[in-house]
């Protein structure tokens, strides 16, 4: 089958096999082309086969040499339809990391289930004995909590009405967007879907059933951004969402003894969620634009590997005065973010080619599913049926 992007709003329904294993190829040889890192060696990575996860989970295998199991949640491919991106993904890491002579296993399913957290538990003790760190890298828009209420975010403000400048990436046609303030109920609702309710579960059940080393490290993924876009992330639902996971972590490190839980506030990326947030894509192409003039751009696996140098055994891991580990302080660099703002005032249809990284933008779009990845034959028959060895075994 040939296999081409099929794009509908800010989602691409189609992926491509040999474009991901391509992709996932390209991230591991970055990785072995860093030094080695002191560092953890039983990894489980919940949210594994796409972006920051993604890049976590390649990051520990090729860094610290680890064992990595990996929970995704991804549908195969059929007859004619493609697999999930993260799917080919998933595919392709563990293929490699087997051959390079590494344990790779994945489980497929809702990682917010109680069933899911109990065969990561039975596939620890039957393999490891016991895990040494636990990534969270979870971004999904509704949740089935425990209580057996199915819960969705919003992305709304939580003050009042925020107008501000976007941009339709499909045609560079910049206009005025007004995002209306969420209700309480959908506030505390996306707390619950993005907060750090399940990333405490997820410990609680490990720690219950004594699969965690003492001396274990878990940390999950957050963002913060600039002021400019403080309305509908910081001080938005999300970030409503976010500043629970925060107090999580502090839970987390106060009920456990033995287990240090951090938060890392990682560099804005192209993802399948930024790309659906009013107002981000408009500063994300500026951001590209101003950080690769200025030699500081980094993607998923750029940013990883260098989270993995921070948190690694041989020291103390850096935080600011909240205890957050800053992956975003090249974004956040005043430099950087000054000449954003003088680009956001000027910026219109008439200019945005020159002042704004669009193409940046699309060829990391598109390379999230497997497309303008250099080398791979888009015109040829691909196999779209791609088992990932390890849930077949």
């Amino acid at each position: 089958m040939v296999v081409q992007p099929k794009v509908k709003g800010f989602m691409c329904t189609t992926a491509h096999p040999e474009g991901c294993k391509a992709a996932v190829k390209k991230q591991i040889e970055y990785v072995k082309s860093k030094p080695k890192a002191e560092g953890y060696k039983k990894v489980l990575v919940i949210g594994s086969s796409m972006g920051y996860g993604l890049a976590s989970r390649i990051a520990a295998a090729y860094a610290y040499g680890a064992d990595t199991a990996g929970i995704i949640f991804d549908k195969p491919g059929k007859e004619k339809r493609t697999a999930s991106a993260g799917w080919y993904n998933t595919a392709a890491f563990e293929e490699f990391a087997r051959k390079d002579g590494l344990y790779a296993k994945s489980l497929n399913g809702d990682a917010y289930s109680q069933e899911l957290k109990d065969e990561t538990i039975r596939l620890i003790k039957n393999d490891w004995g016991k895990a040494d760190m636990v990534i969270y890298s979870i971004a999904a828009p509704r949740r089935k909590a425990p209580d057996g209420v199915t819960y969705r975010s919003v992305l709304k403000t939580t003050d009042k009405e925020y107008t501000n400048k976007t941009i339709d990436l499909m045609t560079n046609k910049i206009s005025e967007v007004t995002i209306p303030c969420a209700t309480e109920e959908e506030i505390n609702d996306t707390i619950k879907v993005m907060g750090g309710e399940d990333w405490e579960l997820w410990i609680k059940a490990l720690t219950d059933a004594d699969v965690l080393e003492k001396g274990a490290l878990t940390v999950a993924y957050s963002y913060i951004g600039p002021e400019l876009t403080y309305p509908i992330y910081y001080n938005g639902t999300i970030g409503r969402a976010k500043a629970d996971l925060y107090k999580s972590a502090d839970s987390i490190d106060a009920k456990y003894p033995g287990i240090s839980a951090y938060v890392s506030v990682n560099k804005a990326l192209v993802t399948q969620s930024s790309a659906a947030i009013p107002v981000v894509p408009l500063y994300m192409s500026l951001l590209y634009k101003v950080m690769k003039d200025k030699g500081l751009h980094e993607g998923c696996i750029e940013q990883m590997y260098r989270l993995m140098e921070r948190i690694s055994t041989s020291g103390r891991i850096p935080v600011d005065e909240k205890r957050l580990i800053r992956m975003d302080d090249y974004e956040m660099k005043e430099e950087v973010q000054n000449e954003i703002i003088k680009l956001w005032e000027n910026v219109s249809e008439n200019n945005i080619k020159e002042i704004a990284d669009i193409d940046g933008y699309w060829k990391e779009f598109y390379g999230i599913f497997g497309f303008g990845i250099e080398g791979v034959d888009y015109d040829a028959d691909v196999e779209i049926q791609v088992d990932i060895p390890s849930l077949t075994e």
